[in-house]
C-alpha cells in the first residue's frame, strides 16, 4: 500500500529567551546595568533582522529541540494515533505536518490534500460569517466553488450552526467553532486528515459524532492522524499509534502495546515510592485537616520479595490485599475500597470491606484490614488501585491513595497462551464447552 505520509529524520529545533539572573533584587539594579543591557541586546536583535535569523527576547538565548530524528510512515487508508504526555512534541509535529512551520532539518513528503483541525481558530477568520468561512476554507484546500456549493449542505448539518452561519465567527462559543470547523475539514475530501485533541471542546453527543465520521473517512481510504489524550478513542478509532517522549518515537506498533506502554510509564515514575514505602507520592489530597485514619502500608501476600518489582500472583490464584491503618480518632463506621485497575486504566472491579449493616469498625492505633479475594480471574498483566477509606457518617475521605501499583498476574503455563492477547482484563475459568461429531447420512447410489 502505497506511503502517503514519510518522514525522514526530522527535528525541529526552537530558540527561548531568557532573563539574565543578578543576584541583587530587580528594584536594587542600576541605571547604568539597565541600559547597558538595553543596548546589548537591541544591537543582538538587530544583527538578527539584518542576518535573516530569528528574532528572540532576552539576555540568555537556549536551544530547545521540540523534536529529534522523528522517522514514520502511514499508509494510504491508514488510521495513526499519536499519543504522549504534554511538551512531548505531538503538537510540533502536527504542525510541520500541517505546514504551518518549517523544520529544522529532515524532510516530510505528503502525497494529497492535507486537512487540519489543530485548535480553536485554525484556518477560520474571526471577521467573515460562517458561510464564508466555509468557501474560504475550502478554496485554501483547493476546491472549486463548484464542488464546495455540493458539500454545503452536508457541512452546515453536520455543525448543526445553521441558525448562526450568517453570523460573525468571532461571536460563536468554543463549541460551535469546533463544530463548523471539524465539519469544514472532514468533509472536504482531503486525502489525509489530521485531527489533534481539540475535539475535546465539544459535548459527548458531538465527541461521538465527529468519531464516526473519522471512521467513516478512513473506510473510504482516506488517511486519518489523530491525536488525543483520551485513550479509549485512541483504541477505539486507531489500529496503530506513535508514542513521542522528549520529541522522539519511543513505541510506534499496534495502538493496544502502545497505550500500555505509555500508561505504564506515567505510572512507573509514581511506582518507585513503593521500595520506601512511600505512599505520600500516591495521595492528592485529603478532604480532613486532621483525618482521623491514614493508610500507612498496603502489601500483598507474594512469593516475590523483590522490593524494586511488584508482588506475583500466578493466574487463577486467590490473593489476599492487606492494608494498615493509622486510626487517630476510632471509626465505627465506614467503609474501605479498593478499585482495582488495569494496566490501561480501565476499572477491574470494586472490592469493598464494610459490613452491609453497620459499615466498618476501626480502634484507636494501628488497624489492619485484609480483603480475602477470590474466583476473580485476573488476565496477566499489571494491575493498579484506588485505596480509599470513608467514614459513612459525613461521607467525606479519611484518606485516599491513587494508581498504587498493586500486583502482576503472571501465566506460568496454567492457561494456552491466547490469554495473553489484548481482549480483557478478566476471563471465565469454568467455562462451559463441548465437542461433538456430525455425522452425515450418505445415500447408497444404486443397487
Amino acid at each position: 500500500m502505497t506511503a502517503v505520509i514519510t518522514v525522514e529524520n526530522l527535528s525541529k529545533r526552537y530558540l527561548l529567551g531568557h532573563r539574565a539572573s543578578d543576584n541583587t533584587p530587580a528594584g536594587d539594579v542600576s541605571l547604568r546595568d539597565a541600559i547597558t543591557r538595553t543596548a546589548r541586546n537591541a544591537a543582538r536583535k538587530t544583527g538578527d533582522l539584518m542576518k535573516g535569523r530569528e528574532v528572540v527576547h532576552g539576555d540568555q538565548i537556549e536551544e530547545f529541540w521540540a523534536l529529534t530524528d522523528v522517522n514514520f510512515e502511514v499508509k494510504e487508508g491508514e488510521v495513526l494515533g499519536l499519543i504522549g504526555r504534554n511538551g512531548a512534541g505531538k503538537s510540533t509535529l502536527l504542525k510541520v505536518l500541517s505546514r504551518i512551520t518549517e523544520p529544522t532539518k529532515g524532510r516530510v513528503t505528503l502525497r494529497g490534500r492535507v486537512a487540519s483541525l489543530l485548535e480553536v481558530g485554525t484556518g477560520f477568520h474571526p471577521e467573515l460569517s460562517g458561510r464564508e468561512n466555509i468557501f474560504l476554507n475550502g478554496a485554501i484546500l483547493g476546491m472549486s466553488r463548484v464542488d464546495i456549493r455540493k458539500k454545503f449542505d452536508e457541512i452546515v448539518a453536520f455543525s448543526e450552526v445553521e441558525k448562526f452561519l450568517d453570523t460573525p465567527v468571532k461571536r460563536y462559543s468554543s463549541g460551535m467553532y469546533v463544530r463548523l470547523a471539524f465539519a469544514v475539514a472532514a468533509h472536504m475530501e482531503p486525502e489525509i486528515l489530521i485531527v489533534d485533541e481539540v475535539l475535546a471542546v465539544g459535548d459527548a453527543a458531538f465527541q461521538a459524532k465527529c468519531m464516526g465520521k473519522m471512521s467513516s473517512v478512513a473506510s473510504e481510504n482516506r488517511t486519518v492522524l489523530f491525536v488525543s489524550h483520551n485513550m479509549g478513542a485512541i483504541k477505539t478509532l486507531t489500529t496503530r499509534s506513535l508514542l513521542l517522549q522528549g520529541g522522539r518515537i519511543t513505541a510506534d506498533a499496534d495502538s493496544e502495546t502502545v497505550i500500555e506502554k505509555y500508561l505504564l510509564t506515567t505510572l512507573d515514575a509514581r511506582a518507585k515510592a513503593l521500595k520506601a514505602k512511600n505512599l505520600e507520592s500516591f495521595r492528592r489530597g485529603r478532604n480532613y485537616d486532621n483525618p482521623p485514619a491514614s493508610i500507612v502500608e498496603i502489601n500483598i501476600a507474594s512469593s516475590n520479595n523483590d522490593p524494586d518489582t511488584l508482588p506475583e500472583v500466578e493466574l487463577g490464584s486467590d490473593f489476599t490485599v492487606e492494608i494498615c491503618l493509622d486510626v487517630e480518632s476510632a471509626i465505627l463506621a465506614g467503609d474501605l475500597c479498593v478499585v482495582l485497575m488495569n494496566s490501561q486504566g480501565e476499572r477491574v472491579t470494586t472490592l469493598v470491606a464494610s459490613d452491609k449493616v453497620q459499615g466498618l469498625s476501626l480502634r484507636p492505633g494501628e488497624n489492619v484490614v485484609k480483603l480475602s479475594v477470590k474466583d476473580l480471574f485476573l488476565a496477566p498483566g499489571r494491575y493498579f488501585a484506588d485505596v480509599s477509606l470513608d467514614p459513612m457518617i459525613d461521607g467525606k475521605s479519611c484518606d485516599a491513595i491513587f494508581d498504587y501499583p498493586l500486583l502482576t498476574v503472571v501465566n506460568h503455563g496454567q492457561v494456552t497462551h491466547a490469554l495473553n492477547r489484548p481482549w480483557g482484563s478478566v476471563y471465565s475459568k469454568d467455562a462451559r464447552w463441548s465437542v461433538s461429531e456430525k455425522v452425515e447420512k450418505i445415500a447408497a447410489v444404486g443397487t
